[in-house]
């Protein structure tokens, strides 16, 4: 990667000097789609920021079940790994690609020294707390408050966006499993959603309509 490159991918890093120590110090990660880069209890080493492609970030209770926080997008790190890192604690989330990602991976004794030397670099990192935060707030509402055909919308919702599709190439269970549920339950919600002619059901794949959204929000 040269600095166009990283110019490209990283448009609001205006710091050349910050530049300069991205292109020295990051390594580029290719990583396939459905392959962790984090799994809970092992120790960050480093910082990972999307360029391509995204990660998508669950936590997991201790019978193994999983629960979706949020998704990494190309330019964006993941708060609790900066967390974990700066306090020297294994993690506690789960990293996954959702698809072939391209990642550049900052150590993190330079994440924690640039922290000091670069405010470019402080303001990135406090505006991912800030954003995660909310998404963080967000998820605990709607598992606190929300009913499962609540949840199951949004989540819809989200995966549309993410995917910048109105397919959606998942399994019923994927889905239970995101939003700590069994696919009985997915099943039977998705089949009501196929009745109001929201979507249609296919194998492995789920057809939105354009207006879903809008429809969700009435």
């Amino acid at each position: 990667m040269d600095k166009e490159d990283l110019k490209s991918h990283l448009p609001f890093i205006t710091d050349s000097r910050l530049r300069d120590a991205l292109l020295k110090e990051g390594r580029l990660m290719k990583v396939e789609k459905g392959k962790a880069i984090m799994e809970p209890g092992q120790f960050i080493k480093m910082v990972p920021i999307i360029l391509e492609g995204s990660i998508k970030v669950l936590r997991m209770d201790e019978e193994g079940r999983e629960l979706f926080l949020y998704y990494l997008e190309p330019g964006q790190t993941c708060a609790l790994s900066l967390t974990c890192c700066s306090s020297s604690k294994p993690s506690e989330i789960k990293a996954v690609a959702e698809e072939d990602s391209v990642l550049l991976a900052i150590p993190v004794h330079v994440h924690e020294q640039w922290s000091d030397e670069f405010k470019q670099w402080k303001d990135y990192v406090s505006s991912t707390y800030q954003s995660r935060f909310q998404e963080m707030l967000e998820t605990l509402d709607a598992v606190a408050f929300k009913r499962m055909d609540e949840r199951l919308m949004r989540y819809i919702v989200t995966k549309m966006k993410q995917a910048k599709s109105n397919e959606l190439h998942t399994t019923h269970q994927e889905i239970a499993s995101e939003l700590g549920t069994s696919r009985e339950v997915i099943s039977r919600l998705l089949k009501q959603l196929e009745k109001k002619k929201w979507i249609e059901l296919g194998r492995n794949v789920i057809y939105i309509r354009d207006d879903f959204e809008e429809l969700i929000s009435k």
